[in-house]
């Protein structure tokens, strides 16, 4: 891997992880549409470390209050009912969904999982379930003629059943093209919850398994054509670019749709099928070397 193209993929990891569209996908298209060898999982896990690391840094005063309260509630029964110490409990309990299956399909998540068919396939899927997902939301928000408008959850009311809920829908991200901000928040819209709270929760919920992730695949940097140097700088580079992306991305969901992600969604998922159908781009593109 160059360094040019570690810069464009760096780039591309921190502008795409955290809005619903899936950096995995958009990972392994950048490479696909450049000619270049496939980044490969390790490579896309380790990257996402550093937009972990924005996560953590842009909510730090939530972890570290949420971190306080659960070590206490590990020693005072009375402390386990505080809000934060339960947060603490449940970014756990829906930690461990997308933690078993990730090890259990980790063979698939390498291989036949990077098909370039599958994630158009995927794209366009969860593109319609983000639309019907914040459709409802809508109408709950604003209301209509014959009904009432609906007050939606907040974090205060997520409860053991449905931080598994969320976990069970992160999991679904172990799918290139899937995407965990657009799995979990279109899971939390389902289940009822405001936009800024699914957002919230799935921002929080990834920091575990991401970091567990990346940290799991980092004995698998340096072997291929995926080199130290240009990963590192990818990382980096990621964490900056990221940072920026959370700040926008939470401001917008508080007064916008997310129409203009499942158009984007779906629109990719049909170039895409259309490339491969007519043999513009194979559907195992750069995945030899990769």
């Amino acid at each position: 891997m160059s360094w040019f193209e570690s810069f464009v993929l760096g780039l591309v990891q921190g502008l795409t992880e955290f809005l619903p569209i899936s950096s995995s996908a958009h990972l392994r298209l950048t490479a696909a549409f450049a000619g270049w060898e496939d980044p490969g999982a390790a490579f896309t896990a380790v990257t996402q470390i550093g937009t972990e690391a924005a996560v953590l840094i842009y909510f730090r005063k939530d972890i570290g209050r949420i971190l306080a309260a659960w070590w206490r509630s590990l020693f005072d029964k009375e402390a386990r009912r505080d809000h934060d110490a339960q947060m603490g409990w449940l970014v756990i309990v829906g930690s461990i969904p997308i933690g078993v299956l990730g090890l259990a399909f980790k063979d698939q998540i390498e291989g036949p999982f990077r098909d370039l068919r599958l994630i158009a396939t995927t794209l366009i899927a969860l593109g319609i379930v983000l639309g019907i997902a914040d459709r409802l939301a809508a109408r709950d928000d604003k209301g209509g003629r014959h009904r009432a408008r609906r007050e939606r959850k907040s974090l205060e009311q997520l409860n053991v059943r449905d931080g598994l809920l969320f976990g069970c829908a992160q999991a679904l991200a172990l799918i290139p093209g899937v995407s965990r901000s657009g799995a979990t928040i279109s899971g939390g819209l389902f289940m009822g919850y405001r936009r800024e709270a699914a957002a919230r929760y799935s921002f929080l919920l990834a920091i575990p398994a991401v970091l567990a992730s990346g940290l799991f695949e980092l004995k698998d940097i340096g072997e291929g054509h995926v080199s130290w140097g240009p990963t590192a700088f990818a990382t980096v580079l990621a964490f900056v670019v990221a940072y920026a992306i959370i700040s926008w991305f939470m401001k917008w969901i508080s007064t916008r749709s997310f129409m203009p992600f499942v158009i984007y969604r779906i629109a990719l998922g049909i170039l895409l099928f259309v490339l491969v159908a007519t043999g513009a781009l194979s559907p195992h593109a750069g995945e030899a070397a990769g």
